[in-house]
């Protein structure tokens, strides 16, 4: 310790320098090792460079021009060593060549006093070039049509929710910003569950697919399994997926209300997840019975995209109009009014008129009103998917599932013994 703080304080920026660039240094050399053909640099070509944009930073001083002049310089002879890599090889990269122009700028951020950017720009080149292959093959297994997927996610997030004033306007009390993070943080929950199923696709069959289903959307699963099971004849298995689906509704229900009105989630989320415990242990369960049908299950449906401009402005919509009409409903018909319209919102997506009541709950709706309403509106959506289960799959699953939602609507309907 008494050696470190005798040595002057460039000595510990130029070994930071030197080690950082080496470690650059030492993965090209290796590559160029492997390689064969004419690489850039190595173990002591990337370390010359750190120290050179490090010098140049030094006597550069707060100037800009030195130290922009040094970094074309350097970049002036990288280009002269593409120009002969693209002369003289068919498939010439220019990984290395950037890989130079970055330890460059190691050197100048360390000499700034950025020590923590420059090891962490050192620490991602470094790991960027090390795990070509496994990037490589990452990219030919991310089809186009997904990096557009997390493009629309971003533009969701990321572009439109900041620049959102976050304030209330009318006597509604509506936060354009709260909003849209509503928006958002549905999205999310919908499109990790839609990620999981793209990655996991054709690996755990019927249960996983209603378990990330049922996150994604358990309408959309209950009606996707129900047309599968009218095509196959493994009733105890697809009609235990859906009761799975539908008991992960339960638990993506009380993460969002974590997330928007934590007072309202510790009203309901015991039983809540209890039920989620029994209908996903019981789904599970009810499909390792055995089928009459000996053939394997078929392939299982693409999962559809979650993410939509149109499908977001709807839903933001939608969230708009259940914020308004639950605030209409408690100012002229009471409590009465809620519950009817929660019951009403059980046969559509409940996420919309749930979510107002997160911004309702505490202020213009007392909160166990609202978690009255948010276990109507939850069991009126699984008694309707049971319906839909009925509608939709061959008689003996749509029966076995109609009595599995009922039951867990019913069981959904408990909480409201204590909270009225």
């Amino acid at each position: 310790m008494e050696i470190y703080q005798q040595l002057p304080p460039q000595a510990v920026q130029i070994a930071l320098v030197l080690f950082l660039s080496f470690l650059i240094g030492l993965e090209r050399e290796e590559h160029r090792t492997a390689g064969g053909a004419y690489s850039f640099g190595g173990v002591r070509t990337f370390p010359l460079i750190g120290l050179i944009g490090y010098s140049i930073a030094l006597v550069s001083g707060t100037q800009v021009l030195p130290l922009t002049i040094g970094f074309m310089v350097v970049a002036g002879f990288l280009l002269l060593s593409y120009w002969h890599k693209v002369s003289t090889s068919e498939a010439a990269g220019v990984t290395t060549e950037m890989s130079g122009l970055a330890t460059f700028l190691v050197g100048a951020l360390v000499c700034n006093g950025h020590l923590w950017i420059a090891t962490t720009l050192g620490v991602a080149s470094l790991l960027l070039l090390d795990l070509k292959a496994a990037l490589e093959k990452l990219a030919a297994r991310i089809a186009p049509t997904e990096i557009l997927t997390f493009a629309k996610f971003l533009l969701l997030s990321a572009v439109i929710l900041p620049i959102l004033p976050n304030q209330e306007f009318s006597q509604f009390h509506i936060n354009p910003f709260k909003t849209w993070l509503v928006v958002v943080a549905i999205s999310a929950v919908s499109y990790a569950s839609y990620v999981l199923q793209k990655l996991t696709k054709g690996q755990g069959g019927v249960v996983l697919a209603a378990l990330l289903g049922g996150a994604y959307s358990s309408t959309v699963t209950t009606v996707v399994m129900a047309r599968r099971a009218k095509l196959e004849e493994h009733s105890h298995l697809f009609a235990g997926g859906i009761l799975i689906a539908c008991g992960v509704m339960y638990v993506r229900l009380v993460i969002l209300l974590a997330l928007f009105n934590r007072q309202l989630m510790a009203l309901v989320y015991i039983p809540f997840l209890a039920i989620a415990v029994l209908a996903v242990g019981g789904g599970w369960l009810w499909t390792r019975r055995a089928d009459k049908s000996a053939q394997a299950v078929q392939r299982e449906s693409e999962p559809k995209n979650p993410l939509d401009l149109v499908t977001a402005l709807v839903f933001a919509g939608l969230f708009l109009v259940m914020l308004v009409a639950t605030q209409l409903a408690v100012t002229y018909m009471g409590r009465t009014g809620v519950n009817t319209l929660a019951a009403i919102m059980g046969v559509s997506d409940v996420d919309p008129f749930i979510m107002g009541l997160t911004q309702a709950a505490g202020t213009l709706t007392p909160l166990k009103e609202a978690a009255v309403a948010v276990a109507i509106a939850a069991a009126s959506n699984s008694a309707v998917k049971g319906i839909y289960a009925f509608s939709l799959a061959d008689r003996k699953t749509g029966l076995q599932s109609l009595i599995m939602l009922v039951a867990m609507a019913a069981l959904g309907l408990v909480p409201l013994f204590w909270l009225i």
